[in-house]
């Protein structure tokens, strides 16, 4: 997130899950588009000349329309999987549906690196949405990679983990909903208030956090799950030093309560605050976890990783 990578460059280790966002795109011979989000049960309709001023209703299909200003007529159907503050990086992977929709739709000759960097733009220049970089790029994408930040390029290296390594990881994480959403926006401007004033436990958190990506990366490539797990905890201690906001009472109960229960370690996916928490159990005491979680009102989410990034395709 900036400034950091166009400073000292920034690492992530990210990976999809089967969790979707889908963007319908219907052409028209009217002179309009009309918006249906299949989630909020919302309509709306603008024709050409429409100010879309953004409002906070249907503002990333807006701004994606007035990015492309088609003047073509079309219907468009919106929907995802996960709901908005859950962690999932659930926005930017609608504004990477949106565009992909688009490109197929006008026929834009746009590159995986291009479709994300568009839609890093949209959202953070043109909706001024704070935010990192490394949402659109893994709904882009896809699959697992290690991704390098720097002042004028990204670099996105696809990992080749044995298919035995991904399975025993599949089976051995859990994905538990803490049972709010949040909106990130603040967390994150804290943080980088914290990281722009030079605070120290800012400062550390975020180089400390770069280094144990690498050391995931590496986990992850030797094999050595366990040694995935036991970084994955000591990441989220050091996550809880980027702003007082990252936790909360909450989280840390279900937490305490996971690592209890046989979990060896996990983290709070996003920016914090509330949606889900990402932990890594031994495969014989995965059950324990799960029980434990659901006894104090945790909602265990059953998961698979997905390979594939943006797809587009036309319906017949």
């Amino acid at each position: 997130m900036p400034p950091y990578p166009e400073q000292k460059g920034g690492v992530v280790l990210n990976c999809t899950i089967n969790k979707y966002a889908y963007a319908s795109l219907e052409p028209i011979v009217e002179a309009r588009t009309k918006i249906e989000s299949l989630d909020y049960d919302i309509v709306a309709k603008y024709n050409f000349d429409s100010d879309l001023r953004y409002n906070g209703e249907l503002d990333l299909v807006k701004a994606v329309i007035k990015h492309f200003n088609a003047r073509k007529g079309a219907n468009l159907f919106i929907h995802s999987d996960a709901p908005p503050g859950s962690g999932l990086g659930s926005s930017s992977t609608m504004m990477v549906a949106l565009i992909g929709a688009f490109k197929k739709w006008l026929n834009i000759p746009l590159t995986d690196y291009d479709v994300a960097d568009l839609a890093y733009k949209i959202e953070r220049t043109d909706l001024k949405i704070s935010g990192g970089y490394q949402d659109q790029y893994a709904s882009t994408f896809g699959g697992f990679n290690f991704m390098e930040f720097y002042k004028d390029q990204v670099v996105v290296n696809p990992l080749k983990i044995k298919r035995d390594v991904l399975h025993d990881l599949e089976y051995n994480l859990l994905l538990c909903y803490t049972g709010g959403t949040r909106l990130s926006a603040n967390i994150i401007d804290d943080q980088t208030k914290g990281y722009v004033q030079k605070k120290d436990d800012v400062v550390y958190a975020l180089d400390t956090t770069k280094r144990l990506a690498i050391e995931l990366k590496g986990a992850l490539m030797h094999s050595d799950l366990s040694k995935f797990g036991a970084t994955l905890h000591e990441g989220w201690m050091v996550k809880k030093n980027f702003s007082t906001k990252v936790s909360n009472s909450n989280i840390d109960k279900l937490y305490d309560i996971a690592r209890a229960s046989g979990a060896l370690g996990g983290k709070l996916l996003g920016a914090g605050g509330g949606g889900y928490l990402l932990l890594y159990c031994d495969f014989g005491r995965k059950h324990d976890v799960t029980k434990a979680l659901t006894k104090v009102g945790g909602q265990v989410v059953d998961f698979n990783f997905e390979p594939l990034g943006l797809q587009t395709w036309t319906g017949s």
